[in-house]
């Protein structure tokens, strides 16, 4: 079980790392696009939406990473306040409203990329590129978070039961 719940963990700290430099992207394309606008006034029509994407990007699929490292946000005044046995306890009521967001997000999830690339869509910009790229990455995000969700679960439980949190 360990080895699993290991292999979930350098999964999502590969993703995440990966998905981290978009933001190199990002900045890339922002300092060009400024460059662009302001120096040379010829503003492109394709920066606004790349960042758009990266960002979006950034955001799904970096969501497994934070929850691996214990990020996202939780009552602390109250939870910090708790034993580990009880903030394990705590967690695990609450994750069924945290399975349930997973599953919704891929079930809908996939609905929408699979539209999206039976239409081809695309944006109504000018440019158009295409949608289904980031709409594919919901429910691939949405299944990264919930394997993580489920490591932590595991080891939510762990930690009700002896008191101890595991490795």
């Amino acid at each position: 079980m360990r080895r699993i719940l290991r292999l979930i963990d350098h999964i999502n700290d590969q993703v995440g790392k990966l998905i981290s430099l978009l933001v190199i992207f990002m900045v890339g394309i922002m300092v060009y696009e400024v460059v662009a606008r302001y120096v040379f006034d010829s503003p492109t029509i394709w920066a606004y939406e790349t960042i758009t994407f990266l960002l979006a990007g950034y955001a799904i699929l970096g969501g497994a990473y934070v929850l691996r490292h214990g990020a996202h946000v939780n009552m602390d005044i109250l939870y910090r306040r708790l034993s580990p046995r009880k903030q394990a306890i705590l967690d695990l009521v609450t994750s069924g409203l945290f399975f349930l967001f997973c599953a919704v997000l891929i079930w809908k999830g996939s609905e929408w990329a699979s539209r999206s690339i039976r239409l081809s869509e695309t944006t109504t910009s000018t440019w158009a590129p295409v949608v289904y790229p980031i709409k594919m990455a919901i429910p691939v995000g949405a299944f990264l978070l919930l394997i993580q969700g489920l490591a932590k679960f595991i080891r939510d439980l762990m930690t009700a039961v002896t008191g101890e949190r595991p490795e």
